[in-house]
């Protein structure tokens, strides 16, 4: 998943539980994708609000989480 938003593949949605979008598809991990958010490891690119999506983006965590696997 972080791979994917890394090459700018993924979307995520506004609100308290975001859900995350590859290639146009719905990741279907959901908790995983609420766990990376709230852990700070990827976020929207820009202010959304619930339902709507935008690029998602990984954060300096993110990127860190990434290198070192």
């Amino acid at each position: 998943m972080l791979r994917a938003v890394a090459a700018g593949r993924a979307e995520v949605t506004g609100g308290t539980e975001p859900d995350l979008y590859v290639d146009g598809l719905p990741c279907c991990d959901r908790m995983a994708t609420h766990d990376l958010v709230h852990a700070g490891l990827l976020r929207p690119s820009q202010p959304t609000s619930f339902g709507l999506r935008v690029c998602a983006e990984l954060t300096d965590d993110g990127r860190a989480a990434l290198a070192a696997i």
